[in-house]
């Protein structure tokens, strides 16, 4: 058998973030949410995503079949309850399949209106679902913490560097291979992990929870606050505090990162801040177009920025901003708190040129050894298109 992890219509209540991917591959804990159906399940997992993005993901094999809605939150039972499924049955509530298992490949469409192929159905309760992209930031200090029990019961930590100082180290994993030079390390409010060949500089100051993935680099005087995930290949300086970088994204130097969700293949330039509470400590109010009505957000909301996008040296991030997918971002005083896909410069209101954004997405690719594929550049044009 294998896991199929499989979008809803609600996915565009994620974007920007679940535009050049799907649901499944975005991370909050220390895992993705892909990597973390295979770490507790042991089985294979697979992605079946829009059409526009499936050229990203390979195709399941001829096998039996476990479906999932990829926006479920982390809950014990119900994880168990899933896992527990036989051949035919399939779990739901009122908004949708949670899990089915089935014989045959089953495509979108019949996935988000299950009545066109499913007669019998069990209806589950309180199911949680991952609704909007601020909530990622909102759950990270909980998953971190599942996480890290999930792997401490299944793997030992390499030893703690003796240059290293440290608050109840036994709250710390170090992967093989990490580097982990004089900082210090404080795991009495939260664990730490420590992934696969993850350099942490000297100077740096880690207050859990907070999990730094395999290759990333924490620079020196850096100071990372909880609930903080760097993900793999991601460099950071400067303040972070309760914030999530997906993937291959920088936020190398000075300047403040709150309450925040950065996307993949993002690089904020030197010195840029986000505010992340109003001046009055009032309610976030957010509107975009994906969303279709006007949310409370809560009052600690900083910035969600989706792949590709960038940032100029000293730029000022409004509170409870949304930054589209591949933005250049130039701008005097504090950002508008809606930017959308491809915009260049916000000085001149101008959008990027096709092919000068994909010319430069290679360009950051390259200084960490990777390449467009065609897949992403068709979903990167299809992205473009529809704006």
């Amino acid at each position: 058998m294998v896991i199929i992890l499989f979008d809803t219509n609600a996915k565009q209540n994620l974007y920007p973030l679940t535009q050049t991917k799907a649901v499944a591959d975005i991370r909050y804990g220390i895992f993705s949410i892909k990597e973390r159906w295979e770490t507790i399940s042991g089985l294979p997992v697979f992605i079946q995503a829009e059409d526009y993005l499936a050229g990203l993901y390979e195709a399941p094999p001829d096998d039996e079949y476990l479906y999932i809605d990829a926006s479920l939150k982390d809950e014990d039972n119900l994880r168990s309850q899933i896992l527990s499924l036989q051949p035919g049955e399939t779990l739901r509530d009122d908004d949708g399949i949670i899990a089915c298992r089935a014989t045959a490949l089953i495509d979108n469409d019949t996935l988000n209106k299950p009545e066109k192929y499913f007669t019998s159905f069990t209806e589950a309760e309180n199911v949680i679902r991952l609704q909007y992209p601020w909530q990622l930031f909102l759950w990270n200090d909980e998953q971190l913490r599942k996480d890290f029990l999930l792997l401490f019961a299944r793997s030992m930590s390499q030893p703690l560097p003796q240059v290293i100082k440290t608050n109840q180290p036994e709250n710390i994993i170090i992967e093989e291979g990490a580097v982990v030079e004089h900082c210090i390390i404080n795991a009495s409010t939260g664990p730490v992990y420590i992934g696969k060949n993850a350099t942490i500089m000297e100077g740096a100051i880690l207050r859990g929870p907070v999990a730094i993935g395999e290759f990333a680099t924490v620079k020196m005087g850096a100071k990372i606050y909880g609930a903080t995930t760097i993900g793999p290949y991601c460099v950071a300086g400067g303040e972070i505090k309760n914030s999530i970088l997906q993937s291959h994204s920088n936020k190398a130097h000075d300047g403040y990162l709150g309450d925040s969700v950065i996307g993949s293949w993002c690089n904020l330039g030197a010195g840029t801040s986000n505010s992340n509470i109003k001046n009055t400590a009032g309610l976030v109010n957010i509107f975009h177009e994906a969303y279709g009505v006007n949310v409370d957000a809560g009052r600690k909301f900083g910035v969600i920025m989706g792949d590709y996008s960038r940032t100029a040296i000293n730029t000022s991030i409004n509170t409870g901003s949304i930054i589209g997918t591949c933005c250049n971002i130039v701008s005097k005083g504090l950002t508008p708190k809606i930017i959308e896909d491809f915009t260049w410069n916000l000085q001149q209101s101008t959008s990027y040129k096709f092919e000068k954004a994909i010319e430069h997405i290679n360009n950051w690719k390259e200084l960490k050894g990777e390449k467009l594929s065609s897949a992403e550049i068709s979903a990167l044009k299809y992205i473009f298109d529809r704006r």
